[in-house]
C-alpha cells in the first residue's frame, strides 16, 4: 500500500472562515462544508473581507476554526482594521461579460460555471470560448446544462486567440476573464466592479488568487512557492504616481493573474485585445496577461488589484505538470518584455534607465530571503513575500517531488527563453496570415485548416 505523505508537504483541505461566523466552515467557492480536522489551510476573512491565509492543525473542528483564526490575526497587520468589503451592486452596477477559455476540459469547466451561478451581481452575461477543442464534448454540454450560457469556438489554438474572440463578442461595459479551472466566489464581480465605479481612469482590476484544492503533493509544492497570491491589501498603480519599485512598470507580474483580471471592454479594444502571439497554446508559452497589464498603464490609465474579488485556482495536480508550469512562467515573463517593447518601443530608455537599479534591488531581496530561510517551518503564510525574478509572489517553503531550487532554475530557463519564444510566435502570426484570409478575428477563411502552431494543453502554463 502506498504510504499516506505525511509533513509540511503533505496534501490538506482548503477552507473558507469568517471571523463573523464563528465556527462556521465553507468550502472554496462559497458552499458551506462540514468542519474538517486536522491539519488544513484556510482563508481567513471578516465581514467577506480577506485578511490572509494560514494553516492551522486541531483536533476537532472547533479547535481547527480558533487557530486558523489565531493565525491570521497574529500575523496580518490588517486583520484589526479591516471593514467589511464591498458594498452590494446596485442599478449604478455596469453590465460585466464574463469571458471563459476553454480546452478539452468539459468536467473542470463545469464546476467553474457552476460557482458563475452563484455569484451575486444584477447584470452579467457568460461567454465560454472552445479554443482548438478536439471534439464536441464542451459544446455539448453547455447546450445541455447551461442554456443561458454563450458558446464560441475559436478554432486557431492560442489562450490570447480565445480571449479575443470572447472580447469581440461582449456586450458588458466590463470585461472579465478566468479560466476553466477556477471557482469564483459569489461577491467577485462585485469586488471587480468597484474599483471601475471608483475612479474613471482605472483601465483595469485584478483579484485574489487562491487555491481551490491541496490534494497532491505537486499543488502543495506550487502552493509553497508562491502561486498566484498577491497580498491582501488593496492596491492601485499608475504612471502617475509610480511605487518605489526601481523596475516598475516592467514587473507587471506583480499587478495579478490571467484568472482573475477585467478591463474597461472600449479600453481593451481599443488596445488591440491580447496580442495573439502570446499566451499559452503558443511559442510564448505565456505573457498575454501580463502585456495587457502593462499597456493599460503605458496608455496612461491606472491598474487596481482588489483582494475582495476571489478567485479560487485549481494548481497543477502531477510534478510533471508543475515544471511546465515553472517553466511556464518564467517564459511568459521573458516574452511579456519582449512583446512590451515590440509594442511601445518608447518605453525602452526608460527599461534601460531601470536595470542597474532593478538589478541591485532583486539581488538584495535574493539575499534577504536567504538569510530568512525558506525551509516549510516558516509559519502561517499569511504576507507573502515577492519574487524578484518574475514579478510574480513566492511562499516561503517547497515540496517533495518538485524541490523549491528546481522551480527557480525552471523559471529562469524559461525566463531566458521567453523572448526567443515570442519572436518564434510573431513569425508564427506573419505566417497565418500570409497564409490564409482572415475573417476579422484571425480565423482562417472558409474553413482551411491552421498551419502549424505549437499545441500545448491549455492552462500547463498558467
Amino acid at each position: 500500500m502506498t504510504p499516506v505523505p505525511t509533513g509540511p508537504a503533505a496534501p490538506m483541505p482548503v477552507v473558507d472562515i469568517d471571523l463573523a461566523e464563528p465556527g462556521a466552515f465553507r468550502r472554496p467557492g462559497g458552499r458551506s462544508r462540514a468542519g474538517p480536522a486536522g491539519r488544513a489551510l484556510g482563508l481567513v476573512r471578516l465581514h467577506g473581507r480577506p485578511l490572509g491565509m494560514a494553516e492551522a492543525t486541531g483536533r476537532e473542528p472547533g479547535e481547527l476554526w480558533q487557530a486558523l483564526a489565531d493565525a491570521v490575526l497574529r500575523d496580518s497587520p490588517r486583520a484589526g482594521a479591516a471593514g467589511a468589503g464591498p458594498a452590494p451592486a446596485g442599478r449604478d452596477a455596469p453590465p460585466v461579460s464574463v469571458i471563459v477559455a476553454t480546452r478539452n476540459r468539459a468536467g473542470m469547466l463545469r464546476d467553474c460555471l457552476d460557482s458563475l451561478r452563484a455569484v451575486e451581481y444584477p447584470r452579467f452575461e457568460v461567454i465560454v470560448v472552445d479554443n482548438a477543442p478536439a471534439d464536441s464534448s464542451t459544446k455539448e454540454m453547455i447546450r445541455r446544462e447551461y442554456g443561458a450560457v454563450r458558446y464560441l469556438c475559436e478554432p486557431v489554438p492560442g489562450l490570447a486567440r480565445a480571449h479575443n474572440r470572447g472580447l469581440a463578442a461582449a456586450r458588458g461595459r466590463i470585461a472579465a476573464f478566468t479560466d476553466d479551472d477556477t471557482l469564483v466566489d459569489p461577491g467577485w464581480l462585485t469586488a471587480l466592479a468597484a474599483p471601475f465605479l471608483a475612479d474613471p481612469g482605472t483601465g483595469c482590476v485584478t483579484g485574489l488568487i487562491v487555491p481551490a484544492e491541496l490534494d497532491t503533493e505537486a499543488q502543495v509544492a506550487l502552493e509553497r512557492h508562491g502561486a498566484f497570491a498577491k497580498g491582501y491589501a488593496p492596491r492601485t498603480w499608475s504612471l502617475g504616481a509610480p511605487p518605489a519599485d526601481p523596475l516598475f512598470p516592467f514587473t507587471a507580474g506583480r499587478f495579478g493573474s490571467g484568472a482573475n483580471m477585467a478591463f474597461r471592454t472600449e479600453l481593451l479594444r481599443e488596445l488591440g485585445g491580447f496580442d495573439p502571439a502570446t499566451g499559452v497554446g503558443t511559442p510564448a508559452r505565456g505573457g498575454d496577461d501580463l502585456l495587457s497589464f502593462f499597456r493599460v498603464l503605458a496608455r496612461g490609465r491606472s491598474l487596481a488589484y482588489e483582494p475582495g474579488a476571489i478567485v479560487w485556482h485549481r494548481h497543477r495536480r502531477t510534478p510533471e505538470a508543475l515544471e511546465a508550469q515553472a517553466f511556464g512562467y518564467g517564459a511568459g515573463f521573458g516574452a511579456y518584455l519582449a512583446g512590451a517593447l515590440a509594442h511601445e518601443p518608447r518605453m525602452l530608455p526608460a527599461l534601460l534607465r531601470r536595470l542597474p537599479a532593478g538589478l541591485r534591488y532583486a539581488l538584495a531581496r535574493s539575499r534577504a530571503r536567504a538569510a530568512l530561510g525558506e525551509g516549510p517551518d516558516v509559519g502561517p503564510r499569511v504576507r507573502p513575500d515577492v519574487r524578484p525574478d518574475t514579478g510574480r509572489d513566492a511562499g516561503p517553503g517547497s515540496g517533495p517531488g518538485v524541490a523549491s531550487s528546481r522551480v527557480a532554475s525552471l523559471e529562469l530557463r524559461g525566463l531566458l527563453y521567453g523572448p526567443f519564444g515570442y519572436l518564434r510566435s510573431r513569425r508564427a502570426e506573419r505566417r497565418l496570415r500570409r497564409w490564409a484570409a482572415h475573417d476579422g478575428r484571425g480565423v482562417p477563411a472558409h474553413g482551411a485548416p491552421a498551419p502549424p502552431v505549437a499545441r500545448r494543453k491549455r492552462g500547463e502554463g498558467r
